[in-house]
């Protein structure tokens, strides 16, 4: 298996699957990510922080965002250990963020305001694994569960 982590979409396949309707209902996305030792901005600024760091301006304005866009952060946390199979670098954190279907995302990614505090997720990025889930109808009732505990 061949992995390879992006920033944004290069596969023009990708791209063609992702602008399709998808599946029904809500869609769990889950971002592996691995953060740049120091954050790199395009436009040049001088700044001290780390990539972890620039993302995380991102991260909590995306998660402000998310709600006009039907969708929530749902989940994040820094990967510790790989406890079952090989890889040769780990990602740094993982995050899911639930859509209410795919078409939502995609606007909100195309959307004047993501394109605004993306510019932090540029700067502290510098790979990814985005991957599309659907949860069962199993799967659903444990998330509501574990969201109604929270």
């Amino acid at each position: 298996m061949n992995v390879v982590n992006e920033v944004y979409p290069s596969d023009p396949e990708q791209i063609r699957q992702l602008m399709q309707p998808g599946p029904k209902g809500p869609i769990f996305m889950v971002n592996l990510l691995k953060f740049k030792e120091r954050a790199e901005y395009e436009d040049g600024r001088a700044c001290d922080l780390s990539g972890r760091d620039a993302y995380m301006i991102y991260g909590r304005a995306v998660s402000d965002l998310l709600p006009k866009f039907g969708g929530q952060a749902i989940f994040a946390a820094d990967v510790s250990l790989l406890s079952l199979g090989k890889a040769d670098e780990l990602w740094d954190e993982i995050a899911i963020a639930m859509y209410p279907e795919r078409a939502a995302m995609v606007r909100m990614s195309m959307s004047e305001e993501w394109r605004a505090i993306a510019v932090h997720r540029t700067a502290g990025l510098k790979g990814q694994l985005n991957i599309e889930t659907v949860a069962s109808a199993d799967a659903a009732t444990l998330v509501s569960r574990a969201l109604a505990a929270l």
